[in-house]
């Protein structure tokens, strides 16, 4: 989302982001569902749990971690 932005600068500042027709309806429609926007930064807390622990766990080590083997 948001790989295509053209940044429109004034006085050196940027002024305006112009983005991609389907990329905004997108946006609009992400953020006016409340569920879809739970959703989606669910998703980026995800992402950037992932990213900062390279760590990754076998189903048999989380199993054995809540004692359930």
């Amino acid at each position: 989302m948001l790989e295509h932005v053209q940044i429109i600068e004034a006085h050196g500042q940027a002024k305006f982001a112009v983005i991609d027709f389907e990329e905004y309806q997108s946006i609009k429609a992400l953020l006016s569902e409340p569920e879809k926007l739970a959703d989606y930064l669910d998703y980026l807390q995800l992402q950037a749990v992932k990213q900062a622990s390279s760590k990754r766990y076998t189903l048999v080590e989380v199993k054995q971690a809540c004692d359930f083997i």
